[in-house]
């Protein structure tokens, strides 16, 4: 009975819809192994691109696949399940890539019977993907061709259905800036924002995917679940009632108390300022309500109130506060939250460019580029009229903007004289703003995640401030020093493995937040699916996620070489505050890390790994 059941879910829920220059769309069924073994959402995606992968191929080539993959539980009433998986090789790294997003979109993707979507090809003109349980069409799209994703999503929304959940491009993707986002539910804006993927659908000539559907995903014990998430959800609630009250932003004073928050592109130790762009200000001057993903008992997502239409727009989180405020030295709130707004209207990565016009405000500074080389824009630290105008440049693909939309590696390499050493990313991808001198592990996963410079391909900084998961062996009583390499190579492996479990269901990270650990979560798993996975055998799915993206990635060169950081993080100590004097001894965790995943010393995964977790 129990196979017949998991069979039915597998036919009506587990497809794909493949789409190609010749204009066809084909359904290919999956088979229960495959989810088995590598879940749904970037494990399952992983998979699919590894096996199809062609080394030669440019991010940006009409062969290059791009895939839409919600999580394995995403549409289901488990709590955060609403993540969507968007992967491909990355225009800014050249390696791989997946952009994780909330919202609503990734479970209306489940409610219209599919798992995932593969996308090859380019199409002659701009076009849309209209897909509901009945049908999937390809739509005329140059009416918003050119639009932002504000836009967009009025024009199709009218057009269609005010109910219709729409990922889209803005203007930096269609002119493949090679930091450019997919936007989510525009204007409750989420973002796949990561590595550029952004370009890759401008490239396909794809403006939006619009999904719209009825067709809830099965579970296999529903009333068993609903009665073991009734204390759950009061729990997960308890414990990220700061994420609700203030959002991620309510964070800032207490990370530059730490020595987290990065200041001045990471030069700098203290910032006074802190306090006047932190979340509390934006509650208690802009704040007009909170707002959730799908099935999410959190609501960190905030509107605020603005002075110019719409009025009302998605409040900046932490990443984009830190980034246009303390490491560019704005305190101009005003101007962070239109920042962001802009960025979001443009399909840009907030980190991303960031991190890049704090690099220029330092390169100006130290009289590598001057305000010629910038058509006259001022460089100085802190003028967030710059930071504006820079976006609108970003995004056009035009002036100053083609070099700070390269990314900060390539924008390093043109301005040259050493430039390097102060061009903070990691394969490419530029560093969030989480310092690794305020908390050593995040060094090391920085270092050797996947997609490059990521916070959430760990989160190790949540265990390193004090956050215990009893299931991973961080209670109470076994709490890491953060300032020490001691125990951080076990630390990140543990986390690594779990956060590729989390992005394979559909998760959200931040029940990290909320003390939920694997014990927990493949109780829900195995609710839904009528399978009996222990919490052991969830993290050797874990596992074999992260080694199977490490070994696509060493299939385009990578290994240890590549698992660096900027010399300014290693070398270069914070002088004051929680974190003063300490700096990150990468290459012995990178050891440690190596000998523990069973890689060979240049990085390499070994045989014998690779046989033990079924990839050989």
């Amino acid at each position: 009975g129990d196979h017949r059941d998991l069979h039915r879910l597998i036919r009506r829920q587990r497809q794909m819809c493949i789409r190609d220059s010749n204009n066809t769309i084909n359904d290919r069924k999956l088979k229960e192994e495959a989810l088995r073994n590598y879940l749904s959402g970037s494990g399952l995606a992983a998979k699919l691109l590894y096996d199809e992968l062609q080394p030669h191929l440019s991010p940006l080539h009409p062969d290059s696949p791009l895939l839409f993959f919600s999580g394995l539980l995403t549409g289901t009433f488990i709590p955060t399940a609403s993540k969507l998986s968007v992967c491909a090789k990355s225009p800014l790294t050249g390696i791989w890539n997946e952009a994780t997003v909330g919202g609503k979109w990734g479970a209306e993707l489940k409610f219209c019977g599919y798992e995932g979507i593969i996308i090859i090809g380019k199409a002659e003109k701009p076009v849309y993907l209209y897909i509901t349980p009945k049908e999937i069409k390809i739509k005329d799209a140059q009416e918003v061709w050119g639009q932002d994703t504000y836009h967009t999503s009025q024009y199709l929304k009218e057009k269609h259905d005010s109910e219709i959940k729409i990922a889209s491009i803005g203007q930096a993707g269609e002119n493949l800036v090679n930091i450019s986002s997919i936007v989510i539910d525009a204007p409750h804006y989420r973002l796949a924002g990561r590595g550029g993927l952004g370009a890759v659908m401008g490239s396909k000539k794809l403006k939006a995917i619009v999904v719209k559907g009825n067709l809830k995903p099965s579970v296999k014990n529903p009333l068993t679940l609903k009665e073991i998430l009734k204390a759950d959800h009061q729990n997960i609630r308890n414990y990220t009632k700061g994420l609700h009250q203030l959002g991620t932003a309510g964070s800032v004073e207490v990370r530059e108390y730490t020595g987290d928050l990065p200041i001045k592109n990471f030069a700098r130790s203290r910032w006074q300022e802190a306090s006047k762009i932190t979340g509390q200000v934006i509650i208690d001057t802009l704040f007009k309500k909170h707002y959730a993903c799908f099935a999410c008992p959190i609501a960190c997502g905030k509107e605020v109130k603005i002075k110019t239409p719409p009025f009302v727009v998605h409040s900046p989180e932490y990443e984009t506060v830190a980034a246009f405020g303390s490491l560019c030295l704005n305190d101009n709130l005003d101007s962070i939250v239109e920042a962001n707004d802009l960025c979001n209207r443009y399909g840009i990565d907030t980190i991303s460019f960031g991190i890049s016009v704090a690099f220029a405000m330092e390169a100006h500074e130290k009289g590598f580029l001057n305000q010629k080389d910038f058509e006259g824009i001022n460089l100085e630290w802190g003028n967030s009229r710059a930071i504006i105008k820079l976006i609108h440049q970003v995004a056009k693909n035009e002036g100053p903007g083609r070099l700070l939309g390269q990314g900060v590696r390539l924008f390093s390499k043109k301005v040259g004289k050493n430039s390097e050493e102060f061009a903070i990313h990691a394969k490419g991808l530029e560093l969030p703003l989480h310092d690794p001198r305020a908390y050593t592990g995040m060094a090391l996963s920085y270092a050797t995640a996947n997609r490059g410079g990521c916070h959430l391909e760990s989160l190790s900084y949540a265990i390193e401030s004090g956050i215990p998961l009893e299931d991973l062996g961080y209670g109470e009583d076994n709490k890491l020093d953060p300032h020490t390499s001691n125990g951080k190579a076990e630390l990140v492996i543990k986390l690594q493995n779990y956060m590729n479990v989390f992005n394979a269901l559909g998760l959200c990270k931040f029940l990290l937040f909320g003390r939920i650990g694997p014990t927990k979560v493949v109780e829900w798993l195995n609710q839904v699916t009528g399978w009996n996975l222990t919490p052991a055998e969830l993290l050797t799915i874990g596992e074999r996620l992260h080694n199977l993206k490490r070994m696509y990635n060493v299939r385009l060169g990578i290994n240890r070489k590549d698992d660096i950081l900027p010399p300014r993080l290693l070398h270069l100590a914070r002088n004051d505050g929680m974190a003063a004097g300490v700096l990150p001894e990468l290459d012995k965790m990178l050891e440690e890390y190596y000998r523990l995943r069973g890689w060979d010393e240049n990085g390499i995964p070994r045989k014998e790994k690779l046989k033990q977790l079924n990839l050989n």
